[in-house]
């Protein structure tokens, strides 16, 4: 005796047809209309990609790309514009295994808090700047971090338009450029290509948690 509501493809839902013939149904379409748009996305160009909120994650992201180029053979590079000489496990990673590929520079002293020497830090921010600007109008570059530079931006250690109009103008077809930190200057955020805010939810350092190494650096 057959049971109806069931057959080879699984449990039958309302009217008949059995779940997996309507899940590949629906998958089936929904696969035509991503083909469809997918055909239409040709084009590549080199992205202005922003990394800002109150959320964990910016820089680890950023990196993550940045591996990512490490891993297609593409030279890249990172400017830290705040980071100062504590090590961080990115860092050694790629100046000790891939500094062929990836160039690294850490240009700051630490958050102004800790230097308490604004006239430094402006100093230290335009250097690293001078720098960002140098890697990217390399066109061997195809990808440039630079890693906490919304910061400087906030606190005026940098002029938020000079960084625009440099991005708009100078900026090499192909190259990508990452911006991270939180408070993303509007200016910014308007010509981004990518704008991904980090939204913070729930952060252990709020219960006495201090940073841990492979979490935070």
């Amino acid at each position: 005796m057959t049971d109806e509501t069931t057959n080879d493809t699984g449990p039958a839902a309302p009217g008949g047809v059995p779940d997996a013939d309507r899940h590949a149904a629906k998958m089936a379409k929904k696969k035509a209309a991503r083909d469809k748009i997918m055909a239409t996305k040709t084009g590549e160009k080199g992205l202005v990609i922003v990394h800002t909120g109150k959320g964990k994650g910016k820089s680890s992201a950023a990196f993550g790309m940045i591996f990512r180029m490490i891993a297609h053979g593409m030279p890249c590079a990172v400017v830290q514009f705040i980071k100062g000489g504590m090590e961080t496990g990115e860092r050694t990673l790629i100046t000790e295994r891939f500094g062929d590929l990836c160039q690294f520079h850490t240009m700051g002293e630490g958050f102004t808090w800790e230097t308490q020497d604004k006239a430094r830090d402006i100093e230290m921010a335009q250097a690293a700047w001078t720098k960002a600007k140098e890697l990217i109008r390399d066109e061997n570059i195809r990808m440039v971090l630079l890693d906490e530079i919304n910061i400087a931006i906030r606190y005026d250690y940098i002029d938020a338009g000079e960084v625009v109009a440099f991005l708009t103008t100078q900026r090499p077809e192909m190259t990508h450029v990452v911006l991270t930190g939180r408070n993303a200057h509007s200016d910014l955020i308007e010509i981004a290509d990518l704008v991904t805010e980090m939204e913070l939810v729930k952060h252990p350092f709020r219960s006495g948690v201090k940073a841990q190494k492979g979490v935070e650096f």
